[in-house]
């Protein structure tokens, strides 16, 4: 069905209508009085009168529907300033959360153009115009934007141009880590009831992952991982460390067969003074960029832990090992899975191929 312009009625809806009204002039031509009228229309006596008055004086020209009286309607150069707002952000104007919600677009409308639309007329602009309601990423306040942007539209041009002139491999690299709380994911429950998830409170320990997602033009993408338990016992270690990347890494080279670029970002464990003795010591095979910072979001391997956490979503783990072995089965999966590992890159906005 084609909603009507501004009114909210279908085609069919209005024609119900004046049918409706056409049979009420039909009676009053017979005689027929209003209550009768009303209860064979299932219509209100005050309509039926009202009709009956406009018969009176304009006959059955005077009945017939006028149309809706529509809404106001935003022209194109302020449904252009609008969306200019829209982007602005919530923050811009004085919400002190960062939601668009129909009910703030309405009242945006109101203070931008004095113009007043219902809740319904806001979702049908926003759907007209290519808006809709989404899950938002989160992304870091501290993030420098000038610094990310020629990353995304430029790709991997100095990582690209680097790996093709020594025939290697662009490798990305992360860490991850799970404890016994489960991240939580969406399931069916009765309406008004929210699901419960039961999970172990007892227990201390995580599971530390460092992942390597490497892509060649003309090669099938590889991941490369490690996984380690901390089960909070004298001297074990927490997570990675420095030597750790070293031996990683090296393992990475000899499973690829070739030189490495290798991208990541710059927390303190990669910045060590041991890792860039290492690297100044290697550098006929590998080569470093760093992200800028605070954007995870142009890294793969997060599109990977992303996919490794969704199998870990409520899930009532009896002990650490049973998340080391889901984590485990998950990242092996995706070994042979070279397709997925291209769509993390893609997901990313970056590309190889220029």
């Amino acid at each position: 069905m084609r909603y009507a312009q501004g009114g909210g009625l279908t085609d069919a809806e209005r024609e119900a209508r004046e049918r409706v009204r056409l049979d009420a002039v039909a009676r009053f031509e017979a005689g027929d009085r209003n209550k009768a009228i009303a209860a064979t229309l299932r219509v209100s006596e005050r309509s039926v009168e009202r009709w009956r008055r406009q018969w009176r004086e304009g006959g059955a020209a005077g009945v017939a529907s006028k149309g809706s009286p529509g809404r106001p309607k935003l022209s194109g150069a302020q449904v252009a300033r609008l969306e200019r707002e829209l982007e602005r952000g919530p923050l811009a104007h004085s919400w002190a959360d960062q939601r668009w919600t129909l009910a703030r677009v309405k009242k945006l409308i109101g203070r931008l153009f004095r113009i007043s639309y219902t809740v319904e007329g806001t979702w049908r602009l926003l759907k007209r115009h290519g808006w809709s309601w989404q899950q938002p990423a989160r992304r870091a306040i501290e993030r420098d934007d000038d610094a990310v942007e020629p990353v995304e539209e430029g790709g991997l041009a100095a990582g690209k141009s680097t790996a093709a002139a020594c025939n290697g491999w662009i490798v990305f690299e992360d860490e991850a880590g799970q404890s016994l709380t489960p991240p939580r994911a969406r399931t069916w429950g009765r309406i008004g009831q929210t699901p419960v998830v039961r999970v172990r409170g007892r227990g201390s320990g995580r599971v530390s992952m460092v992942g390597m997602t490497c892509y060649k033009a003309g090669e099938r993408s590889r991941l490369i991982y490690a996984v380690r338990e901390y089960r909070g016992r004298k001297n074990q270690p927490k997570g990675f460390g420095s030597r750790d990347f070293r031996d990683l890494l090296v393992r990475t080279r000899i499973q690829l067969g070739g030189p490495i670029v290798l991208v990541w970002d710059n927390v303190r464990i990669h910045l060590t003074a041991d890792l860039r003795e290492f690297f100044v010591a290697n550098t006929d095979w590998l080569t470093v960029f760093q992200l800028p910072a605070y954007a995870p979001d142009l890294n793969p391997q997060e599109g990977v832990w992303s996919l490794v956490k969704h199998d870990l979503g409520n899930l009532a783990a009896a002990d650490l090992g049973q998340i080391t072995r889901t984590v485990k089965r998950k990242l092996k999966m995706l070994q042979y899975r070279p397709r997925l590992l291209d769509g993390c890159l893609t997901g990313t906005g970056l590309a190889l191929d220029a």
